[in-house]
């Protein structure tokens, strides 16, 4: 199996940004392993300084809930089942899309989480991601 390292979330990275330039956005992304550790943030020119910890909290939300962090939206508003999750885990939980694990033989191995944009730019961008992932296990 895949061990998420620098190496691997260089590649990662680098999709996402030429994503990122497509859509004519500077964002922060984030790789972590499949403890939630960080091995890389990586913050284009001129991306907002807080994406940094949103980025990085949304590829922890993916590993810790092993699950892309868009599947939350619905779950946590008002009277659903998951209201209130975001006040967990000293506010580490993010409940809006761009956070998305990486998964190998049905095992998360890490996450990506990008932040800087739309929801749907993060999104897009994370997804970007993520292809590269599965071309490089080809």
């Amino acid at each position: 199996m895949t061990k998420m390292n620098l190496e691997l979330a260089k590649k990662l990275i680098e999709g996402a940004e030429q994503e990122a330039a497509n859509v004519g956005v500077s964002m922060v992304i984030s790789v972590v392993d499949e403890g939630g550790n960080l091995i890389a943030v990586h913050r284009m020119d001129d991306a907002w300084l807080a994406s940094v910890d949103i980025a990085q909290n949304k590829a922890w939300t993916s590993v810790a809930l092993k699950m892309p962090t868009s599947n939350l939206a619905e779950a946590t508003v008002p009277n659903a089942e998951l209201y209130g999750l975001n006040t967990t885990n000293n506010g580490r939980i993010v409940l809006f899309g761009g956070g998305i694990p990486l998964v190998e033989n049905e095992q998360v191995i890490g996450a990506v989480g990008v932040s800087g944009s739309s929801v749907e730019h993060d999104v897009q961008v994370a997804e970007a991601a993520v292809n590269a992932f599965e071309r490089l296990k080809v």
